[in-house]
């Protein structure tokens, strides 16, 4: 099986291309791909896992990762939040509000830390743009998130923003997700809090 080309492309087109040539073959049949850096196999392999998908990952002589999807019987969507009827909180900044810089941080650090004490905390906790920073080192709520993770929250946050923004060695809490998997996330949730 000759592996779809991913060298030099952005995300989240790896994963798209991987669920477009999923779609294509049946249970048991493989799908490879060629990457050039591991946040595409971390997706890829989030993606396949999560929609019931068996994943490897080897790294080539010229400094790239072949992946190997094998198809599943069924795929399950509740991994990448498809599905989910459970509510969904994406942050898009590292503050809440329009005013002082220092009260709408402050604002968001009471925010995320109220979510710790809800009777039903969100499921998914969804971090991009300037939300990356709260993820990563030096954040004032990463005790708060770890809170959420622990009473079952999934946290995740935008690689290409943490590389845009050089945090991607910085990540404390949660784990990188791509774009598409965010906007699948947020459509389709039973409750959307877009911050």
């Amino acid at each position: 099986m000759e592996p779809l080309n991913m060298i030099g492309k952005p995300c989240p087109i790896p994963v798209i291309e991987a669920k477009k040539a999923l779609r294509k073959v049946e249970a048991g049949q493989s799908v490879a791909l060629l990457v050039d850096n591991a946040i595409a196999g971390q997706n890829l392999e989030k993606m396949a896992l999560g929609q019931g998908h068996k994943f490897r990952s080897e790294p080539t002589e010229a400094e790239y990762f072949l992946v190997t999807i094998t198809a599943g019987q069924s795929g399950s969507a509740v991994a990448t939040g498809e599905g989910s009827g459970d509510l969904v909180v994406a942050i898009s900044r590292d503050s809440l509000g329009e005013g002082h810089v220092d009260l709408s941080r402050t604002l968001m650090k009471a925010f995320i830390n109220s979510l710790t004490e809800l009777d039903y905390p969100p499921q998914y906790l969804l971090f991009f743009n300037g939300g990356a920073f709260l993820t990563t080192e030096g954040s004032t709520v990463l005790e708060d998130l770890e809170k959420l993770v622990e009473r079952g929250a999934i946290i995740t946050t935008c690689g290409a923003c943490l590389n845009f923004y050089k945090l991607t060695e910085k990540l404390k809490v949660g784990s990188i997700t791509n774009m598409y998997a965010i906007a699948g996330t947020m459509t389709q949730a039973g409750r959307l809090i877009n911050l």
